[in-house]
């Protein structure tokens, strides 16, 4: 297991108004980064710190308004809350005072419908023990940790560090290697990198990044190069690359120059297994060639950028689709983790990017109301395979001999 570099755990801090969630943030942090006030709601939007979590490593924690807030602001204060649970790898539940009732049971059961591991934080220890008779209708109700803790004079946050540990999924800080099941020490993999508009200034983009450090990683040797010098160095090249990777938009050019033996794939599809629902992905995207027209089709970035005349989800996917279908479809892009502008039901189909800044966690809720409506997802990569009619090369790497059987049906 290598060690995840691509995107930061979440851990969310909820709870109601003046239980001391702020000042949990606080003493992990060990600083003053929120606003501590005996004033309730004193936390409006949600407040995010970087930090180091020993065992874990770099983690992002997420403060959050008081779940019981009240009035027209604070009906918006908790929904801004809500759509946190959507980014979180785990929840601490902070109660204070013995207070335990409605509020606290719906953020459990938020939690549980997210998917999201939690425990229980007892806030406020030097004013009030967590009570004997609470303790034990926690344990016996939840299967989860129960612990009493003061931030006022932080003496058992080890306990919390442990407890975080604990409950965090490995695979929200740790993931399986890009392609170490593909490769073995020595091996070459060709790496194929146009340079256009969209690459950052002086910099290669983050996938590329991944992959490279990936194969070093795996003892291989990485090259790379443009798809403009492919075709006179892959006649070349001794010995000839175990797999070629190469940006989607170059499917075509690349598809037709790298022979066939070799097998070939996409940094987006290569993150599609890695990070994505590879499963529905698989599924979803052989329904491209089934859309009608007047269907919509949703695009979610995960990060946000400038545009430019190049933008793969904004401008050449939809090209590229209304050229394949010859339908006349009609496209929403959806950027970072914004909220869809109409119900999820609205779409024929749900197009994700890469995923390369957000973790494997932040994904799959992002596609969970797809998925339960039965709506058709795939990613960016895929996608363009499909449309370029070299999907079944793209994938291969990635089946199991099974799965390449099954997969269309």
């Amino acid at each position: 297991m290598a060690k995840g570099r691509d995107a930061k755990p979440h851990i969310g801090i909820f709870g109601r108004r003046n239980c001391g969630k702020s000042s949990l943030i606080n003493v992990l942090a060990g600083q003053e980064i929120a606003i501590v006030s005996d004033i309730a709601g004193t936390t409006t939007d949600p407040v995010k710190k970087s930090i180091e979590i020993f065992g874990v490593g770099p983690v992002v924690l997420v403060d959050t308004a008081g779940i019981d807030d009240s009035g027209e602001l604070g009906n918006k204060r908790i929904a801004k809350t809500k759509t946190v649970l959507k980014i979180i790898d785990l929840a601490i539940l902070v109660i204070s005072e013995n207070t335990f009732g409605a509020f606290e049971e719906g953020l459990i059961d938020d939690f549980k419908a997210f998917g999201v591991p939690f425990f229980i934080l007892h806030n406020k220890q030097d004013i009030e023990n967590l009570s004997t008779d609470l303790e034990f209708s926690l344990t016996q109700k939840y299967d989860t940790t129960i612990l009493d803790f003061s931030a006022f004079a932080h003496e058992n946050t080890e306990e919390i560090i442990l407890a975080i540990r604990r409950h965090i999924p490995e695979t929200a800080y740790k993931s399986n290697s890009l392609l170490g099941d593909l490769v073995t020490p020595g091996d070459v993999v060709l790496l194929v990198t146009p340079i256009d508009t969209e690459a950052p200034e002086g910099r290669m983009i983050l996938p590329q990044v991944q992959a490279i450090r990936d194969i070093l990683d795996n003892h291989c040797i990485a090259v790379v190069l443009k798809e403009s010098e492919l075709e006179v160095f892959i006649k070349k090249m001794t010995p000839k690359p175990v797999l070629v990777v190469t940006d989607s938009q170059a499917f075509g050019k690349v598809n037709a120059l790298v022979p066939h033996e070799i097998p070939l794939t996409g940094f987006s599809v290569m993150l599609a297994r890695h990070k994505g629902d590879f499963e529905n992905y698989l599924k979803g995207t052989p329904y491209l060639s089934k859309l009608n027209d007047g269907d919509r089709v949703l695009i979610l970035e995960s990060c946000t950028h400038q545009v430019s005349c190049d933008d793969i989800g904004r401008i050449k996917i939809p090209k590229w689709l209304r050229e394949f279908t010859g339908k006349k479809l009609e496209f929403e892009v959806v950027a970072g983790l914004d909220e869809l502008p109409r119900p999820i039901c609205d779409f024929a189909m749900v197009i994700q990017c890469g995923g390369c800044m957000i973790t494997r966690q932040q994904i799959k809720n992002r596609l969970k109301p797809a998925i339960d409506a039965g709506i058709p997802v795939t990613n960016y990569g895929m996608a363009i395979a499909w449309i370029h009619g070299i999907y079944e090369r793209a994938v291969a790497p990635f089946m199991s001999e099974t799965n390449q059987s099954n997969r269309l049906l």
